[in-house]
């Protein structure tokens, strides 16, 4: 379980920033200004960052960003890189897939930028554009 002070960095791509509308399935309409902030595999499963197939687990964290535009929104981690997978590969916004796309305009990231995502507490991560 991740703990205080556990961070990951990840480089942004245009699937992250775009996740909306740059995607390769037809599975739903397109949507500009979804975003997304992945996490790595190897970091998911060494902090036990799990996904809705877990059961009693909560895969909802309470997130703030460096730069204030954030303050105690919920994330939720989310996917798996394989069908049944209980480990969770991004963060999106709980229940508005426009949260970490607005955040994204605000900071300007683009293609190549860094995020940093802190573990504040076991369920509690504040993010940073670096």
């Amino acid at each position: 379980m991740a703990v205080a002070g556990n961070s990951y960095v990840i480089r942004l791509t245009d699937a992250h920033l775009g996740w909306g509308t740059y995607r390769h399935t037809t599975t739903r309409n397109r949507r500009p200004g979804e975003g997304y902030i992945p996490i790595p595999i190897s970091v998911s499963r060494n902090l036990d960052i799990l996904n809705s197939n877990q059961q009693n687990i909560s895969n909802i964290y309470t997130c703030r960003s460096v730069d204030g535009f954030f303050n105690d929104v919920e994330l939720k981690a989310s996917g798996n890189i394989e069908a049944g997978s209980p480990y969770a590969k991004q963060f999106q916004g709980n229940g508005n897939l426009l949260l970490i796309g607005d955040w994204y305009a605000h900071v300007g990231a683009t293609v190549g930028d860094s995020v940093q995502v802190t573990w504040l507490s076991s369920h509690h991560i504040e993010i940073e554009l670096i």
